[in-house]
């Protein structure tokens, strides 16, 4: 139960035989939820009828709230886009909801974006100089409006995205709509997530495997990181001219962010707690009576720390499902006040035992403080936290909201002191050496572990 928002999440389908995908957009966004809870959307097309008659529905709250029948009614296409999302760039208000859909010379399009850009400040005043825009707010906005330039000088829509996608620097997985095609297209260093999947003639695009499922629809593949992939009544094509050598996909898909039934390029999520969570009882062993994780995303990890230690596993914890993640909460008191709403202690569990406590991360410490004093107020003797991810120590340019320096306990405490500070008997973190193994050997962005990112970082983003 990190104190971090989570990134947003996109999904895109395309019926080639002609049937309504406004049901499997609304399916795959709520599989999609937990990467965002403030807003979500979608827009349809359909693509034997005018073009450019783009019909979108979106608004703030989650899936189930935004998408009543009254608004799906209303909505029929053979393509679509949606997304959910949480806020890096833009306020959190309705008029900054995806996707975003832009009507220009040559058409439409619609798009979903998860991810952040690194250079939108000098994206945005190439727009403003040739008189595109006065002014935009967020990065998905950027990027439409640069594919719209560029499409008045290309022959096809996916030459104005990869002229666009050759500009922008940063993370970013997009699904893009446009009157008879749907694309995907991934970062070149794979930060951020995107799979193709297919339900007999229906092709699906999707930040997760788990959405795939959700629809119906067979895994096909992960899109390659620098891939555009296009979606037609041809078929799929590929292009692959913004791939690089150099991959840093974004450690936090494998410790916390996906869903656990998800597979991401070739790795299980599952798997990866798990193997988290016996390299943290390799690195710090403990005598204790229970392992326990925090719900939801330290409970494989505590499995994993069970195997191995050999201490029994248990649920200490009664979650409420019908409450809200923590993270979404604005204010610090909100927050707290949210954490003994959703979990309470099952006293009878831990009453008279030593506890190890796994979770995926400690950002401010408010939340895991208050659970190890729930846990010792229940009856523990004793709380030994162990954490599936290293300290943070910087901040993520990339689409995942670590807030602050000022903000983070570890930059400006030591481990000991952070184990005071929350009320742990003792703290383990996980050894950023160990965090490639957790993600099956695959090349990881852990810049807000280590501080080595993997492209420059503008210093006026750095100042901030």
């Amino acid at each position: 139960m990190a104190e971090i928002k989570e990134e947003c999440g996109v999904f895109g389908i395309y019926d080639l035989d002609g049937g309504n995908v406004v049901p499997s957009i609304y399916y795959g966004l709520t599989a999609l939820q937990h990467r965002g809870q403030e807003s979500c959307g979608m827009a349809v097309s359909k693509t034997s009828g005018e073009i450019g008659n783009v019909q979108f529905h979106k608004d703030l709250g989650l899936v189930s709230e935004v998408f009543k029948k009254e608004n799906l009614d209303k909505l029929e296409g053979d393509i679509g886009v949606g997304h959910v999302r949480y806020s890096t760039t833009g306020a959190s208000v309705a008029e900054n909801a995806q996707p975003l859909v832009l009507s220009y010379i040559k058409g439409t399009l619609a798009l979903a974006h998860n991810g952040n850009l690194v250079n939108t400040k000098d994206l945005k005043w190439e727009l403003i100089q040739t008189g595109a825009i006065f002014h935009t707010t967020t990065d998905s906005e950027v990027i439409a409006f640069h594919i719209a330039k560029e499409r008045v000088h290309s022959k096809t829509v996916e030459e104005a995205i990869l002229k666009t996608a050759r500009k922008i620097k940063g993370a970013y997985g997009l699904v893009i709509m446009s009157p008879r095609k749907l694309i995907g297209v991934r970062d070149p260093y794979g930060l951020k997530p995107l799979c193709i999947g297919r339900r007999g003639n229906t092709y699906v695009l999707a930040s997760e495997s788990c959405a795939l499922t959700s629809v119906g629809a067979e895994f096909v593949r992960d899109v390659e990181p620098g891939e555009i992939v296009t979606i037609s009544q041809k078929g799929i094509s590929s292009d692959r001219s913004l791939a690089t050598e150099k991959h840093a996909h974004c450690v936090f898909e494998y410790i916390y962010f996906a869903r656990l039934d998800s597979t991401m390029d070739g790795v299980k999520i599952y798997d990866a707690r798990i193997r988290g969570g016996k390299s943290l009882a390799k690195s710090y062993p403990v005598e204790a009576d229970l392992v326990t994780g925090v719900p939801e995303s330290g409970i494989p990890a505590a499995k994993g720390f069970s195997e191995e230690s050999g201490i029994p596993f248990g649920f200490a914890f009664y979650k409420n499902s019908y409450i809200g993640r923590t993270f979404i909460k604005p204010t610090q008191k909100e927050r707290e006040s949210s954490v003994h709403m959703k979990l309470s202690v099952l006293e009878s569990v831990v009453k008279g035992k030593r506890i190890v406590l796994v979770d995926d991360s400690i950002v401010r410490g408010t939340t895991i403080k208050n659970l190890i004093r729930m846990l010792k107020e229940a009856g523990a003797v004793s709380v030994h936290v162990r954490i599936c991810s290293p300290p943070f120590l910087h901040p993520c340019y990339f689409g995942t909201d670590v807030p602050s320096n000022d903000q983070l306990i570890a930059s400006s405490n030591s481990t000991e002191e952070i184990r005071n500070l929350i009320g742990a008997d003792s703290l383990g973190y996980m050894e950023t050496d160990y965090l490639e193994g957790m993600a099956g050997g695959l090349p990881l962005c852990k810049a807000c572990f280590d501080g080595k990112y993997p492209m420059q970082i503008p210093a006026e983003l750095v100042e901030k």
